[in-house]
């Protein structure tokens, strides 16, 4: 099995620890230098994660995350953690989308719809994902709590939000920060 991303994307980050002890190769890619080459020739559509296993090649951390957890045998998500994980991916694209901006030269803080609608759509679902952290429902160290920890982490590092208001985000990440191969995908360590 190999694994193909970058050690600081959250979205390979969350497979890693997904895969745990499991035996895999990881490449690790400068996919907008030198690794773009590589990226291109396994995934069409061009983002990491990509999982290829057994002659297959997977190319979303969504599908990658429910065939791992096939082949270890875990149950399949509810459709409430399905919703979870929408949320977490919603916040994660957008915050992408202002971290790429950002590094383009881009004013990200200028009032412009496109900007405006990300950083909406932000704070809308962390918001939302804080009162389901307060609720419970991400008592458990499973997939959609992996992803939720990846993205809060990933912020955090990448210090493209404020936190205010959703203070108890940094509060359940830091309940778990003691989880197995948590510590070894931090990227701040990369």
């Amino acid at each position: 099995m190999k694994l193909i991303g970058s050690t600081t994307s959250p979205y390979v980050r969350r497979i890693r620890i997904l895969l745990d002890e499991e035996p895999y190769e990881f490449v690790n890619l400068d996919i907008y230098g030198e690794g773009r080459d590589e990226l291109r020739r396994h995934n069409p559509a061009l983002k990491i994660p990509m999982l290829i296993d057994e002659g297959r090649e997977i190319f979303d951390s969504r599908i990658i995350g429910r065939y791992i957890s096939a082949r270890q045998g875990r149950d399949p998500l509810t459709w409430d953690q399905e919703n979870q994980l929408t949320l977490i991916d919603a916040a994660n694209d957008s915050c992408v989308t202002l971290l790429l901006s950002k590094r383009s030269g881009l004013d990200i803080e200028q009032d412009a719809m496109f900007y405006n609608l990300q950083r909406e759509r932000i704070m809308t679902t962390l918001r939302t994902l804080a009162a389901l952290v307060d609720d419970g429902q991400f008592e458990q160290w499973n997939y959609p709590a992996i992803c939720l920890y990846c993205l809060v982490d990933w912020l955090d590092f990448r210090d493209l939000v404020s936190f205010e208001g959703v203070e108890s985000l940094l509060s359940f990440r830091d309940h778990f920060r003691d989880q197995p191969f948590v510590a070894a995908t931090d990227p701040r360590n990369a």
